[in-house]
C-alpha cells in the first residue's frame, strides 16, 4: 500500500474495520474503498484504505480493544441542512448516539461533528456579539440547525 498523502488517519479495530470502511463510504456521495489487504495466512482482512470527501483513512483490524475517544473527532462540513440531516441520521443510525452540540459518536465509537460549511465565515466575521448569540443557540443543540444559527448569529431570534 502506497499513500497517497502525507499523513493518514488510521482507525483500529478488533476486527470490524471492512464493515466500518463500508459504512462510512456508504454515507458519503464521493466515498470509494481503494484497497483491502489481507493477511496470507488466512485471507483475512487486515487493513482497509478508504477515502472520505478527499481524505484517505486507513481502518485496521489490529486485534485489540483500543476505543475511541470525543478527544479525537472528524468534522464534517456540510453545505445544506439537507446534508447535515443526512449525514446525522446515517452516522447515527443503529446504535451511534446523539452528543450536543454538532457532535455525535457513530455505531463504532468515532466521534464526528457535523457542522455548517459556513461555520467557518462566521468565526472569521469578527463580530464578537454575532458569534457569542450563533454559541448561545448552537450550546441549546444537538444536531445543528443552520437557518437557526444564522438567525442567531444575524441578530433575529
Amino acid at each position: 500500500m502506497q499513500f497517497k498523502q502525507k499523513l493518514t488517519p488510521c482507525l483500529s479495530y478488533i476486527d470490524r474495520a471492512e464493515e466500518a470502511a463500508s459504512f462510512y463510504v456508504s454515507l458519503l456521495p464521493d466515498g470509494k474503498v481503494l484497497q483491502t489487504v489481507k493477511t496470507p495466512l488466512n485471507d483475512a482482512v487486515l487493513s482497509v484504505e478508504f477515502e472520505l470527501a478527499g481524505t484517505t483513512f486507513v481502518a485496521l483490524n489490529a486485534g485489540q480493544n483500543w476505543k475511541f475517544s470525543p478527544a479525537f473527532s472528524l468534522v464534517l462540513a456540510c453545505e445544506s441542512q439537507d446534508e447535515i440531516d443526512a449525514m446525522w441520521d446515517g452516522l447515527t443510525a443503529d446504535g451511534g448516539n446523539e452528543v450536543a452540540c454538532g457532535w455525535l459518536q457513530d455505531k463504532f465509537g468515532t466521534s464526528w461533528q457535523i457542522v455548517p460549511s459556513r461555520f467557518r465565515d462566521w468565526l472569521d466575521s469578527g463580530d464578537a456579539a454575532a458569534i457569542q448569540r450563533m454559541f448561545e443557540s448552537l450550546w441549546q443543540m444537538k444536531k445543528l440547525d443552520i437557518e437557526t444559527l444564522q438567525q442567531a448569529f444575524d441578530g433575529n431570534l
